[in-house]
């Protein structure tokens, strides 16, 4: 790989002119493919096979209205006021009327219908029904409904709109993510003390972030894509695409310091970074890809989707580094006589050693069993709220303090009780009879269930055989008490079914959230344990070695108990949440684990190869443990440490966004990226290599023979044509695997 890729560097850099404008031509037609068709995000969360989603599908022909989004208009009275006066009831049937008339609404149930009227008489909702999906709902319409219920305002009525036609507010691009942005540079400055050399990692990572972005954009007419989708695939595609450009360049930057020629070494800093970037990149893109074997669609088009745009962001590291690099050419060389140029010149010098991160791996393999026992012990209290981990799907009341949705939502908790907010549609059919007189039956039957506040009478669809019951839980959608309503029912079906001659499915949106929520906290355990025996597989490959797979494993699961035991503190557990602005607290977004442990895998692999190949590189050429793990991990400490604080600056850039989507996936992949590199690498992989000495690198001999050799650091690539002289030169102290 490191050989393909050094020819690679070499093509780019001769036909720089011709990589650019591909690129930009790519990224022009994309654009153009937007502008022209549009691009349609897809906000629903099915999961096929299952109940739910069966039960909704069939109402979806047979009673459109009830399989489709919904609205709430929510009517306050003044205070000394009933809704019910007869001032109000002309406002009311004004609203209704109204109502009816915007664009795309199929039916209009006024409170005087559906007896919808709180019990102290106060407040009143009309409920507007669409016969079709939240997705396929237009701006348009939600405006009209939206002014409908300002006019009431004018009458003295207080009023709120919320229901199922709100939720993700889509792509965010906001101050909060270019301050990310800018951070990331200052950390660039810093890191490379050149203007140029920053702005260089910057422009190939916003190129790819382009492409990537607007690729996901222009499939999204013919893909079910979501805006959760496209803005995971923002955020990891910045945030791996700063980082692989900052290893491939750093590597360069040294080169050109030894005085390697320009093509030569942006070629061997391609062929040996990019291979480290090129593994590190397949090991996210694969654990993202494996999202697609759960089998819930929005999630396989997420994982997909962030999976592309991190393929993206190599493809942009390997060509596009090297192609600009050409234009540079040797003005991308640290100032001779700075410390950039110093590290370079001499790294194995006493310049290195008294840098900040080379005297903290020296403190760590000085006390090697201190550091391993006080990280272990602060890691694992850090995830022991994870234990409490609570899945379900977000909705209204996760909205932002203050949006129209989220007041509706809480009053209409508030007056008429939480199970209002997530009503559970139980669809019966009959093989013989009236569907409608069956299920009148069934509506009997489910009053005597446990959670179970009102049962709504049954209403015909266009199969005379069938019929829809609604029911009002006691407990909101995201209760376990909702969920174990839920499975009482399901449990209890060929029950009702003998007692009143009609089979019955749960369904609704909250039936359908409930249900997600089951899929992924079922597959949670196996996934782990695809990502983890891939972690062992690869880095056994890697690095010749039994120990460090294992201890990369532990650490991986470390990072990721800490993560989200922080989660459950934060958002389920609500601790500082008025700190950091948490709107609302209850269960985790369901799909948040899942996307975590796909997304820290990729990276704990790429700061595990960065930092673990210098050990090893330092131990073949001395064979002395410690000075092995300090000398090897300081060449690669100050590139990791700048890579973690890149990546948590880009993630925590989407946190102060509102979505309740969003914000949760950016706290936990902000943290988990920080633990993982500056605790769990930069401090337990050295204690641990330490404390195991040689037997770190010990492999069978008969394993040795069967693994292939990956060779991601390009100790081949001066057999096929390299500058001996450059080659060695660039490879002295440098972090490499050696087979």
């Amino acid at each position: 790989m490191a050989v393909l890729l050094h020819r690679l560097g070499h093509l780019a850099f001769r036909h720089r002119k011709l990589v650019l404008a591909i690129w930009l031509a790519v990224l022009a037609a994309l654009i153009a493919c937007v502008s022209v068709f549009g691009a349609k995000l897809d906000d629903r969360f099915t999961v096929p096979g299952t109940e739910s989603q069966r039960a909704l599908d069939t109402l979806g022909k047979t009673l459109p209205e009830a399989s489709g989004a919904s609205a709430q208009i929510v009517l306050t009275a003044p205070k000394g006021h009933h809704i019910t006066d007869a001032v109000y009831r002309g406002t009311i049937s004004h609203v209704v009327e109204e109502a009816t008339k915007a664009p795309q609404v199929s039916a209009v149930v006024g409170p005087t219908v559906s007896g919808a009227v709180s019990a102290d008489r106060t407040t009143a909702i009309v409920q507007v029904q669409y016969p079709v999906q939240r997705a396929e709902v237009h701006t348009a319409s939600r405006d009209a409904i939206e002014d409908v219920a300002s006019t009431a305002t004018r009458d003295g009525l207080k009023t709120s709109v919320g229901g199922s036609v709100y939720g993700s507010n889509g792509v965010h691009v906001g101050p909060s993510e270019i301050i990310g942005v800018l951070v990331a540079v200052i950390v660039l400055v810093v890191t490379f003390g050149s203007l140029l050399a920053a702005g260089m990692a910057l422009g190939p990572a916003l190129i790819g972030v382009a492409v990537g972005l607007a690729g996901l954009l222009a499939l999204s007419p013919a893909l079910s894509i979501s805006s959760t989708a496209v803005t995971l695939a923002l955020m990891l595609g910045l945030a791996v695409g700063i980082d692989y450009v900052l290893f491939i360049l750093t590597r360069h930057r040294q080169q050109l310091a030894r005085g390697s020629s320009p093509q030569e070494s942006v070629a061997l800093a391609t062929g040996t970074a990019g291979s480290a970037v090129v593994f590190a990149g397949s090991t996210v893109v694969i654990a993202l890809s494996a999202l697609s074997v759960i089998g819930i669609p929005f999630l396989t088009t997420m994982g997909l989707g962030a999976a592309a745009a991190v393929l993206v962001a190599v493809l942009a590291a390997i060509t596009l580094v090297p192609a600009l690099a050409g234009f540079a050419g040797a003005k991308l060389a640290p100032k001779p006589g700075s410390r950039a140029a110093q590290r370079a010149a001499d790294p194995d010098g006493p310049a290195g050693k008294t840098t900040l991160g080379a005297r903290w791996i020296q403190k760590v393999v000085a006390k090697p069993v201190l550091s391993a026992l006080g990280v272990v012990g602060i890691l694992v209290a850090l995830a022991l709220p994870a234990a409490d981990l609570k899945l379900a799907l977000p909705d209204n009341g996760a909205a932002a303090q203050g949006s129209t949705e989220r007041k509706a939502y809480d009053t209409i908790g508030d007056e008429f009780g939480p199970g209002f907010n997530g009503p559970l549609l139980i669809l019966t059919k009959t093989d013989h009879g009236s569907g409608e007189q069956s299920g009148t039956k069934v509506a009997q039957e489910l009053q005597r269930f446990k959670g179970v506040k009102a049962v709504l009478p049954p209403q015909a669809t266009e199969d005379p055989r069938q019929s829809v019951v609604q029911i009002i839980p006691e407990s909101g959608p995201e209760s376990s008490r909702t969920s174990q309503l839920v499975s009482d029912i399901r449990k209890a079906a060929p029950e009702i079914r003998d007692a009143t001659g009609a089979s019955v499915a749960v369904t609704g949106a909250t039936a359908v959230n409930i249900d997600v929520s089951d899929r992924l906290s079922d597959s949670l355990l196996p996934f782990i344990a695809i990502v983890v025996g891939l972690s062992l597989v690869l880095l056994t490959i890697v690095f010749r070695s039994l120990v460090i797979p294992l201890k990369a494993a532990v650490g991986f699961l470390l990072s990721v108990g800490a993560s989200l035991g922080l989660v459950v503190a934060l958002f389920q557990w609500g601790w500082l949440a008025d700190v950091f602005g948490i709107p609302h607290t209850g269960p985790v977004v369901s799909f948040l684990p899942i996307i975590l442990i796909g997304v820290l895998f990729g990276l704990a692999m790429d700061y595990e190869v960065f930092l673990v190949s210098g050990m090893r590189e330092e131990w073949v050429r001395t064979g002395r443990v410690r000075d092995s793990v300090t000398n090897g991990a300081r060449h690669s400490v100050r590139v990791v440490t700048a890579a973690a604080l890149i990546m948590f600056t880009v993630f925590a850039g989407f946190f102060p966004l509102d979505d309740p989507l969003i914000k949760p996936i950016a706290f936990a992949l902000a943290v988990g990226v920080a633990i993982d590199a500056l605790v769990v690498r930069l401090t337990l992989v050295p204690a641990v290599l330490a404390l195991a000495g040689r037997h770190a690198w010990w492999l069978p001999k008969w394993l040795d023979k069967v693994l292939p050799d990956l060779d991601i650091e390009g100790t081949k690539l001066e057999t096929e044509g390299t500058e001996p002289e450059q080659a060695a030169s660039s490879r002295a102290g440098e972090p490499r695997p050696v087979s």
